[in-house]
């Protein structure tokens, strides 16, 4: 086995040849093969021994993903090969499969050109097959195709040839149909994947076999026989005549791009500043000589060197004492080292030129998605995640002793994974820890134990809320307490192709930066005023200057901003998280003296009157739906449907198979979170395979609203009673 130094050796002596380079992510569904596959890469790579391949499971290096046989995190890993008498790095990431980890995914595909997806043909197109070869190509991520397990064809299902053929090409079919739906307009047929072309490879990673057209013509094999090799279970001769590393190597260095072509067109869409600017161009051309322009995709803790930022380096060259901007902070901050992961381990190397992948040591406070530049340029797109947390727990540590260190250790998992989201409950002082599931809660309680040492207590799962309106108030008043200024503003539902528009990554929360959303937004429906107007985004909520001539205004604007903020996060209601309102500030009259004018009577005045023009509006609470892919026997699809439908569930579709029925359901996590794993695994005699991914916010039913809005505010320890819109307008 080759030491990981070396390895580390070999790649930085390659970095510099960028048409030599390869930023790949292995992406799949859960428990399809995205590790067993990449160990026989590394296997290749002298990394690990060639004998335990699809064992090892090398990149799950984390406790609780050995325990689990499940990727968690995404594990970066940079290996050096030759092909075809060049050198060639791949710059690789395997990423997570289930949902609850989908964020790691997200984040991934903005550091690669090109994925493997990988999939299993007995299963097919799983839901998180579709979300991540989604966001791949929202990311300009070109694919190309693994179809893992295609022994389980023969073995299991029994498939003739002309079966197995049939089963494959219709997967594949379906494959690219998802392909021209999601992928840009000019490169969805140039991205097909096609068997002829070598875009596709069958095998089983597990017994580290796999076959393309390629392989068929260097090795004079034939499917038929690869198919006769299975059935005879000759997994010695299937690797000699199908080697797994090579075919899909070879597939990965003549498919995917490298970053000289991939950059040409990701460049422009995942950074919206001039173009034709020397950084721009810099970035386009992959110009190592150039100032340094990077992004950072992930954030790593490390005992001895502290926080690590993890980038795709653009333009430039990152190496030790390189000063360089983060985004939002006004100082420049020293580089203190670059370095290759290959896996859990970090090798410190010189440099780091544009095109590769680097761990950087020396940044202060930097955060996944943040813009790292020597000019301090205009940030990258924000990497949006499809889904929103939906689940929150309240974490307390057992000694009270142990508070700086539970809070240090919140601190570093939520800047590891931005799907994490805490807050600190001022009135019970618990921390609320809101997940994307109880798998991803379960994680993070785990890593606060085992890796931070902090021993604590959790509280039953809570369900997450949002509270919104369903049509417009105008002409609300809201006074500051010594009544010397006072506000008028009108609280209405935001657009629904604005909330699309945010939600897509096309707005970034804060204020606006520029002038280029104007276009934008009025191209949504938006009035061209309003638009001009727009001085805040959170939540997918807008706050909006719909003044003309009002003194005094923008020196106190930065408070109204405040007071609109608290208003969204902490809504009237339930006290929940509010989502879709646009607030327009019409008129104001404002105390001339800077003294009457301070924080303590700004923000309540624009505070309150949000409050009581929503409280008027009628306050509709939202709750958070998860989609859910059952597999079962036909025998229980009676009792599932009625099971179903007993949890408040949607029945959409039912699929089948034989004897085997899927069946694809909406349902409220609140109905979920709760005994349903044990529920239907009695009702099914363990037997139902269940896939959950999210499905948005939709409106609680009227029935239901009252009730759970006074238990949420019992258990938040204000008073039963919601409030009336007089209450917060005297």
């Amino acid at each position: 086995m080759v030491r990981k130094e070396f390895v580390a050796e070999e790649v930085a002596k390659i970095m510099g040849d960028v048409v030599h380079i390869r930023n790949v992510a292995i992406i799949a569904h859960v428990h399809h093969g995205k590790t067993t596959l990449t160990d026989s890469l590394l296997a290749r790579a002298g990394i690990i021994s060639k004998s335990v391949a699809g064992e090892a499971l090398y990149t799950n290096y984390e406790a609780i993903e050995k325990d689990r046989r499940m990727t968690i995190k995404s594990a970066n890993i940079s290996l050096a090969f030759n092909y075809k008498g060049h050198d060639y790095i791949i710059n690789l990431i395997d990423t997570p499969g289930h949902v609850d980890f989908g964020g790691h995914v997200t984040r991934s595909m903005r550091a690669v050109d090109g994925v493997v997806l990988v999939v299993d043909p007995v299963e097919g197109i799983m839901p998180q097959t579709e979300t991540v070869l989604r966001q791949a190509l929202q990311e300009r991520a070109k694919p190309v195709l693994f179809v893992n397990k295609t022994d389980r064809l023969l073995n299991e299902l029994k498939l003739t040839q002309e079966q197995a053929f049939e089963r494959l090409l219709e997967l594949i079919n379906d494959i690219n149909k998802l392909i021209v739906r999601f992928a840009p307009e000019e490169y969805a047929k140039k991205w097909l994947l096609s068997v002829e072309n070598g875009s596709i490879c069958f095998g089983s990673a597990y017994k580290k076999w796999a076959i393309s057209t390629r392989i068929m013509e260097k090795y004079n094999v034939k499917f038929k026989d690869i198919f006769e090799l299975t059935a005879k279970n000759d997994e010695a001769k299937l690797q000699e005549v199908a080697p797994i590393d090579e075919a899909t190597l070879t597939m990965m260095i003549e498919h995917l791009p490298n970053p000289a072509d991939a950059q040409k067109y990701r460049i422009p869409h995942l950074w919206h500043g001039d173009i034709t600017s020397p950084d721009g161009k810099a970035m386009i051309e992959v110009d190592k000589n150039a100032p340094v322009n990077a992004i950072v995709f992930g954030v790593n803790y490390d005992q001895h060197s502290g926080e690590v930022a993890i980038g795709r380096v653009f333009s430039g060259t990152l190496k030790k004492g390189v000063d360089a901007y983060v985004t939002g902070m006004p100082d420049l901050q020293r580089i203190q080292q670059v370095s290759l992961y290959m896996g859990q381990d970090k090798v410190p190397i010189d440099a780091v030129p544009a095109g590769n992948i680097a761990g950087i040591v020396g940044l202060k406070n930097v955060s996944i998605g943040d813009t790292i530049s020597q000019n301090n340029i205009e940030p990258f797109e924000q990497i949006k995640h499809y889904s929103q947390p939906v689940v929150t727990k309240a974490i307390e540590a057992k000694d009270t002793r142990d508070m700086t260190k539970l809070i240090e250790a919140l601190r570093e998992l939520s800047k590891g994974d931005q799907t994490i989201v805490v807050e600190l409950n001022q009135e019970t002082g618990e921390h609320l820890v809101s997940g994307m599931g109880e798998l991803h809660l379960e994680v993070i309680e785990t890593k606060i134990r085992d890796e931070f040492k902090v021993p604590i207590t959790t509280s039953e799962p809570i369900v997450v809320y949002r509270e919104t309106i369903e049509r417009a108030v105008e002409n609300v008043e809201g006074k500051s307490p010594n009544k010397h200024s006072r506000f008028y503003v009108n609280i209405e539902p935001l657009e629904q192709q604005i909330i699309n528009f945010i939600d897509e990554g096309g707005m970034r929360e804060g204020k606006p930066k520029g002038k280029t959303h104007i276009e934008e937004l009025v191209k949504r429906g938006m009035p061209r005023e309003q638009a001009r107007g727009v001085v805040d985004v959170i939540n997918r909520s807008m706050l909006i200057d719909a003044t003309k001539g009002v003194q005094y205004l923008n020196e106190v604007m930065e408070l109204l901003i405040e007071g609109f903020e608290e208003a969204i996060k902490d809504g009237p209601l339930a006290r929940e998280k509010c989502s879709g309102i646009k607030v327009l500030i019409t008129d104001a009259t404002i105390h001339e003296d800077p003294v009457h004018r301070g924080p303590a009577q700004i923000i309540p005045a624009m505070r309150r009157p949000i409050y009581a023009g929503m409280l008027t509006a009628g306050v509709v609470l939202m709750e958070p739906k998860q989609k859910f892919t059952i597999n079962i026997s036909q025998e229980h699809l009676s009792d599932v449907i009625t099971f179903v439908q007993g949890k408040r569930g949607q029945v959409m579709d039912i699929q089948q198979e034989n004897e085997q029925v899927t069946i694809i359901a909406k349902m409220p996590v609140a109905e979920v979170i709760k005994g349903f794993s044990n529920e239907l695994r009695s009702l099914t005699q363990g037997k139902a395979v269940w896939y959950p991914e999210y499905a948005g916010y939709e409106k609680l039913p009227k029935d239901l609203q009252d009730k759970v809005v006074r238990d949420i505010r019992k258990r938040k320890g204000v008073p039963i009673e919601p409030p009336t819109p007089q209450q917060f307008m005297d």
